[in-house]
């Protein structure tokens, strides 16, 4: 029997968070003999989506500031008409190519409508194929709030017409798709939980760093890497700091972050073993994205947590205080960021101890793959939630 084949979609605007996630359901796809075509549409992230799969790289955008408000291209022009077709032409292309048996679409309809112009138009070619891919979308647990009137309804209607599938990256005894998208009972039959998608476990770290800081993708960390840097030369010299600014920093910020650092924090772009780090680490600083959680829960650290909340952002601030409540965070809010504010939760978190992490769910990568293996196997029938 020849391999089935993935068609995989992802666009990241700001962060990495999109593409690290997206790439590990696809390593797990991988492994279990399935041959995956991955579609990129943002800039290129070291280490993603990774090796042994084809990939697909359309000419990137990203966001034109912290809303979301517009697209930009890799030189910060907004995007034109002419560049949208191009793009389109390239992502349909790309589809005939591949001649898939599922179409995995990273976050759309209930995010990424920045992309309608080419997405729509995907939706509607696959529609048209004399035979019909499965087609799901790829969904985090916590979702964006902050909704136009009328907004709800048009994903539901998207999922109703296009969707056989809604993956939730998430376990429902942590969070459910209903409390950030009230309308999910009507496409409830379509729902299915696979847990967190978090990494495997790490391995043991080749360096050891008291407190490690990250700031995800690095589009909007400046401040949280400035201050903790200024945190790092008020407290104790013999404390190691980890600062990791994440790719997409701009250089001459880097630049300037590098000279203010004290003699006991090692700055770094990127690190491929951030997960090991973790594991050895006293306290973890960061924001609250996804995936940055999922490898706190792997690494069962102590953290605290600053949620981005630029644009009216919500998702982060969702989920750090969940985790606040369990105990297993504290959370400093986007603008209580300074140098002295941050020393004194820091000192405050290194004084705790290690959080007990509740029985979550962080195998999503692998339960995704098991989904979608059975699905395929009874094309008629909608897999359902793993909650029921």
């Amino acid at each position: 029997m020849s391999k089935r084949r993935v068609f995989f979609y992802v666009q990241h605007l700001l962060g990495i968070g999109h593409m690290a996630r997206a790439s590990r359901v696809a390593k797990a796809l991988l492994k279990r003999g399935f041959d995956v075509t991955m579609v990129t549409g943002g800039l290129p992230v070291p280490g993603f989506p990774g090796e042994d799969m084809r990939t697909v790289v359309l000419p990137p955008v990203t966001a034109g500031d912290k809303g979301f408000s517009g697209l930009i291209d890799e030189e910060g022009n907004p995007v034109t008409a002419a560049f949208q077709e191009r793009r389109k032409e390239l992502l349909l292309d790309a589809l005939r190519r591949a001649e898939p048996d599922i179409v995995i679409i990273e976050a759309f309809p209930f995010g990424r409508r920045q992309m309608r112009f080419e997405l729509l138009p995907l939706l509607d070619a696959i529609e048209a194929m004399d035979r019909r891919p499965l087609v799901a979308t790829s969904l985090r647990d916590i979702l964006q709030e902050r909704t136009k009137p009328g907004r709800a309804e048009e994903t539901v209607e998207l999922v109703k017409k296009h969707f056989d599938l809604v993956l939730v990256h998430g376990d429902p005894a942590f969070a459910r798709l209903e409390e950030t998208f009230p309308l999910a009972g009507e496409i409830a039959e379509r729902v299915a939980y696979t847990g967190l998608v978090a990494p495997p476990p790490p391995d043991e770290p080749a360096e050891i760093f008291d407190i490690l800081v990250s700031a995800g993708g690095g589009a909007v960390g400046k401040e949280l890497i400035g201050a903790a840097l200024g945190a790092a030369g008020l407290l104790p010299q013999e404390l190691r700091w980890c600062l990791v600014t994440g790719p997409n920093l701009p250089q001459p910020d880097f630049d300037e972050l590098a000279a203010a650092a004290p003699e006991n924090a090692s700055l770094f772009r990127f690190r491929q073993d951030f997960a090991s780090l973790l594991g050895g680490a006293r306290l973890s600083v960061s924001q609250a994205g996804y995936n940055t959680v999922c490898d706190i829960l792997r690494a069962g650290c102590n953290s605290l947590l600053i949620p981005f909340t630029a644009g009216g952002e919500t998702e982060q601030s969702t989920r750090a205080t969940r985790l606040e409540r369990l105990g297993l965070a504290t959370v400093l809010p986007e603008e209580g960021i300074t140098a002295q504010e941050l020393a004194r939760r820091v000192q405050t978190s290194l004084a705790r101890s290690k959080p007990d992490i509740p029985p979550i769910d962080l195998d999503g990568a692998d339960n995704t793959a098991t989904i979608i293996e059975e699905r395929l196997k009874r094309p008629e029938g909608v897999t359902p939630s793993r909650s029921a």
